[in-house]
């Protein structure tokens, strides 16, 4: 299941946008509450389903997670009940609106929706002074995004690349730009994101635009464009992560998608490529926030840190396959007698190269102002 899978509507975001967000907005100095950590020597951590290593005999036991029990005495209850970022988002969104507590020490959310926690106040700084795991090693390509000047109230949990996929043997050709997905012998056997989040940075690339200040009009260009290819049903639908299914069968040759997923279905079709074009494909994190009122702060922070340290980072990397947030990672994994595990470290979807990098950006987020109209013009597009 990927994290960056299909987010079917806006109605949490839009209705708030709408109906008193400016008002629910939390100043910093009524963010926090009297922190138990010291009392209660635990954390709740909530995440997304299949993003955490687990033992290869045991799913239930979660070694990383384990190690940190086991060297702090801070114990973890973890559970995966985030499925949607607008979901898990409308469903804490009451607490934090009305200044009461979540019940969550530690959320893991996409980075678009990473930005609307930050402009409404409801996530809190975290104390660097107590992460010097994530002050030292973290990639300095996503310290500063747009939305999270310093990377003050997120870190990232993973990255990842959203760029092409295709399966080169049944296309007989490489595809190195964005625009090769719509030569005619892609007709009907193209498919893109429906999320909005998902699909529009890598389609204004393939514009030449740059993504981390792109402008409305740089946005309706590419609706117009996307229109026009949906009328001469050059591309087949938009999906959600079922994109997977679609390249696997061969009903598709060619389609956005995520680098982490790409990795996973590689290992049972090596026919399908992943390409950042050369325009240049998005980088993104779904990244680490502590919620408003969190009741253990201080134990939050130090979880934080302990997956920045390079050897927990690489035992996380080489599980999930996405982006590792943590370069130093590499030389873990590289140096591991089991082949396979060595392998990884030369994966430029795990380690993205300094040649990749040059291509990859982190888009700028779509403001509340923006986006009503924008997913209403998107959706309507893609018939959500």
């Amino acid at each position: 299941m990927s994290r960056r899978s299909l987010l079917f509507g806006f109605a949490a975001g839009a209705a708030l946008t709408g109906c008193g967000v400016p008002a629910a907005y939390v100043k910093p100095g009524e963010r926090a509450r009297r922190d138990d950590s010291e009392r209660d020597r635990s954390v709740d951590f909530a995440n997304w389903p299949l993003y955490v290593d687990t033992d290869d005999e045991d799913t239930s036991e979660r070694p990383t997670l384990s190690a940190f029990t086991e060297r702090t005495g801070i114990s973890v209850r973890y559970t995966e009940e985030i499925n949607d970022n607008d979901e898990f988002f409308g469903k804490i969104s009451p607490a934090l609106m009305n200044h009461q507590e979540t019940g969550r020490d530690l959320i893991v959310v996409s980075d678009w929706m990473a930005a609307r926690f930050v402009r409404l106040g409801w996530v809190q700084e975290m104390d660097r002074a107590k992460q010097p795991n994530v002050a030292k090693y973290l990639d300095p390509q996503l310290r500063s995004p747009a939305f999270d000047d310093g990377r003050l109230h997120s870190v990232p949990w993973q990255s990842g690349i959203t760029g092409i996929a295709y399966n080169r043997r049944k296309l007989g050709r490489e595809i190195q730009h964005t625009d090769d997905l719509w030569a005619d012998d892609l007709r009907g056997k193209v498919t893109l994101l429906s999320g909005l989040d998902e699909s529009f940075a890598l389609l204004m690339q393939g514009n030449g635009v740059d993504v981390t200040r792109w402008t409305a009009d740089d946005f309706h260009t590419v609706c117009e464009q996307v229109e026009r290819l949906v009328k001469a049903k050059h591309i087949r639908r938009f999906t959600g992560n079922d994109y997977i299914k679609d390249l696997s069968t061969g009903d598709v040759l060619a389609c956005q998608a995520y680098s982490g997923d790409v990795i996973q279905l590689q290992a049972d079709n090596p026919d399908i490529e992943f390409v950042v074009p050369q325009e240049g494909a998005e980088l993104w994190a779904e990244s680490l926030m502590i919620p408003n009122l969190a009741r253990h702060k201080r134990n939050a922070e130090a979880l934080v840190d302990h997956y920045y340290e390079p050897e927990v980072a690489a035992e996380l990397a080489a599980w999930v396959n996405y982006v590792c947030p943590v370069p130093a990672a590499r030389d873990v994994l590289a140096s591991s007698k089991d082949e396979e595990t060595a392998a990884l470290a030369e994966d430029p979807l795990i380690f993205p190269d300094d040649e990749m990098r040059k291509r990859l950006a982190i888009a700028r987020d779509i403001t509340s102002e923006e986006r009503t109209e924008f997913a209403k013009r998107w959706n309507s597009i893609v018939g959500l």
